[in-house]
């Protein structure tokens, strides 16, 4: 009685965390962050209730460890010692700020508890702060601040920059920011011995024991994956989608194509990085006409005609308006206008519209849900097409095209990789892949209906349909990686930087898992095609406004790939999951096809948790380097710790007898990957913070 009363309480307070860090982030959206990390994250009652988890996870453990395995002790010891070091940071831990001013030496910094001034045992003077750039670019590179600390006399010089720490005596200094002519730079200070010790001691316990759950044969997962079921009669599924674009006749004097052909070589800084000129009308073209051609005329001739022959194509009417409401208040009488159309003479037309937007809603004339929700879509239309004026008014001025300098400065492309770029514009990979991997998913998904639910019979292996989607499989796979090499190539860096790219490397790893699965479970054959089109559709939208453009100073670390790779890779498992819950709902009454597929959500759950806690992880040591602190609260954070918890309650399956009823474990899995969804889209695009830089 006394054991159902500790794991009573711990479910309890277990749930009561969950519900509580969804509230805060949703009140962060209302109050704002000071109100949240007052009121809550740094508040008494915040911190009780994780040390009250702990106590009951420790009261837990000892009570049960001589049933438990030493792995199983290790993944939970590890997460206590995680706490440990995170209430040390709490109680003992003091962050601030320091302004340097050039020249001037200081021992004192800014507590940002109280904002007092605190001393340093070490002075520290500034000496110089520059911005390096992208060769050839205004983008910022790095922020670097020259240093000199005097500790006991001694003088020593050192740098500051993004990713680059700086620690003196426990003291830890992080590039914040900088005066705007240089002469000073402010600098984020961590007093954290104790703290950060523990917690990373933590961490590279968690990762070890990680490790040890997955390949030591007396755990769950080794016996999972050796289950005689495996060896029972499989199963298949997936989709299809198709679009083309419709041209028509154009009548205005447009450059001559062989001529226009001779433009696509030639290199120029575009997006802060080196580029041949068919990226940039690419670009140009996809962004302002949705195609990356015209009415017939190739990107090139688009982009060379709008610079030869301005006053004839400002009447073209290239700019789609598909928004009701701005075609009304802008008097147009069809959906697509010339860029004379948006002009009284000198006056922009859209301008105005945009005034009246703004005075209607500061005026609070928007009060109905429906009301607000048309005055978003009104804004975002706006939004789109000042964008687009915008850009065809920098072509005109001449500032959207910036060719490499004369003196040397700047180191041109080399053939090999202007060609690279070239084939890279020329086939929409991302669309031509979607396409066929849903149309093979749908196929494989009605087969499966047809032969696995209304008719069940064997000897699938040998049908036509299992071959088609296995070649299929396959070579969607490579020609995907392939491609997403090919644009790490170009880019000069690896392509996780924003959001379509971070979802063009989830369908790398929902190919690469379902090639590798697909023997022991042929499910997974059909549902990686349509798991990977669904997340190639979502990229090969977000490329509608195409860029490969450098990192932020930020994300120039070692760090990003391994944390995002970790993340993507448990995201795609759990897409997985998800996908073998709902067919297990369908066929629930097969007791066969029943017991694979729950075989199979418990077996992917263990790499698929294990894999985005250790990316969480990894991801508190990138910030600790970059920031200053391996936790801040961040909506991006929170969401993430929250997946963590949710189906952390899935992973422990065999202790609460309601998930091993297989319908409500399935079920519980198909809620769960709606906490997948919020930390990826709803972070990004609803919550914001400091990782909306992936949107």
């Amino acid at each position: 009685m006394e054991a159902r009363g500790w794991k009573i309480a711990g479910i309890f307070l277990y749930v009561t965390l969950i519900v509580v860090l969804i509230a805060a982030t949703l009140l962060e959206q209302v109050y704002g962050t000071s109100f949240v990390e007052t009121h809550i994250y740094r508040s008494f009652w915040f911190c009780s209730l994780w040390g009250t988890l702990a106590c009951v996870l420790l009261r837990v453990l000892g009570k049960y460890r001589m049933g438990m395995r030493f792995s199983v002790v290790w993944w939970h010891g590890s997460l206590l010692v995680i706490l440990g070091g995170a209430l040390l940071t709490f109680l003992t831990g003091e962050k601030g700020y320091v302004h340097l001013e050039q020249g001037k030496e200081t021992n004192l910094f800014v507590a940002t508890s109280d904002q007092v001034s605190r001393e340093m045992p070490f002075h520290i003077r500034l000496d110089s702060f520059r911005v390096a750039y992208y060769p050839g670019t205004d983008a910022p590179m790095d922020y670097l601040s020259y240093v000199t600390c005097r500790v006991k006399g001694e003088e020593r010089k050192e740098i500051i920059s993004m990713n680059h720490i700086l620690s003196v005596d426990g003291y830890r200094f992080y590039q914040s920011s900088f005066d705007t002519d240089w002469s000073g730079s402010w600098l984020s200070v961590n007093h954290d011995s104790w703290g950060i010790a523990v917690t990373y001691a933590g961490y590279v316990c968690l990762l070890f024991s990680a490790v040890s759950l997955l390949v030591s044969r007396r755990e769950t997962f080794w016996s999972l994956l050796h289950h005689s079921a495996w060896r029972k009669a499989g199963l298949i599924c997936v989709l299809w989608g198709i679009s083309l674009p419709v041209l028509q006749a154009q009548p205005v004097r447009v450059l001559a194509r062989q001529d226009a052909e001779k433009l696509r070589t030639r290199q120029v800084i575009y997006q802060d990085r080196v580029v041949p000129f068919n990226t940039l009308a690419r670009d140009f073209t996809l962004k302002l006409c949705g195609s990356s051609s015209y009415q017939g005329l190739t990107s090139e001739q688009v982009v060379a005609s709008w610079l030869l022959y301005p006053e004839e194509w400002q009447h073209e009417p290239m700019f789609y308006v598909k928004n009701d409401n701005l075609r009304q208040m802008l008097h147009l009488k069809s959906d697509h206008v010339a860029l004379v159309d948006l002009f009284d003479g000198k006056s922009y037309r859209l301008e105005k519209v945009w005034n009246e937007w703004q005075r209607k809603r500061q005026s609070g004339l928007f009060k109905g849900w429906l009301e607000q929700h048309q005055a978003e879509k009104l804004e975002k239309e706006i939004r789109e097409l000042d964008e687009k004026v915008g850009m065809v008014l920098m072509l005109k001025k001449g500032t959207l095209i910036r060719p490499l300098p004369t003196d040397g400065s700047v180191e041109p492309l080399s053939s090999l990789r202007v060609q690279a770029e070239l084939c890279y514009n020329a086939i929409p990979f991302s669309k031509i892949l979607f396409m066929c991997n849903l149309f093979l998913g749908f196929v494989g998904f009605f087969w499966w209906l047809r032969f696995y639910v209304v008719a069940p019979q064997g000897g699938y292996r040998r049908n036509w349909v299992y071959v088609v989607l296995k070649v299929g499989l396959w070579t969607s796979c490579l020609i995907h990686w392939g491609t997403y090499l090919l644009r790490w190539y170009i880019g000069g860096r690896i392509p996780l930087g924003n959001g379509p790219e971070t979802m063009l490397f989830l369908a790398g790893c929902l190919l690469l898992g379902a090639c590798i699965w697909q023997r022991r479970l042929v499910l997974l054959l059909p549902s990686g095609l349509l798991l990977s089109g669904w997340v190639l559709l979502v990229a090969w939208l977000g490329e509608k406004n195409p860029q490969i453009t450098p990192l932020m100073p930020v994300l120039l670390s070692p760090w990003l790939s391994i944390h995002v790779s970790l993340i993507m890779i448990s995201y795609a498992l759990f897409a997985f999951i998800c996908l073998c819950s709902l067919l297990a709902l369908v066929v629930r009454k097969q007791v066969v096809q029943m017991e694979r597929l729950t075989l199979c959500c418990r077996l992917l759950l263990y790499p698929a948790v294990l894999l985005l806690g250790v990316g969480i992880f990894i991801g508190a040591v990138w910030a600790n380097v970059s920031w200053g602190s391996y936790w801040t609260w961040d909506p991006k954070e929170v969401w993430a710790l929250i997946t963590f918890l949710v189906y952390g309650a899935a992973f422990h399956w065999k202790s609460f007898p309601l998930f091993q009823r297989p319908g409500v474990f399935h079920l519980y899995l198909i809620l769960a990957f709606s906490t997948v969804l919020m930390t990826y889209f709803g972070v990004n695009y609803v919550l914001g913070g400091m990782h909306s830089y992936a949107g």
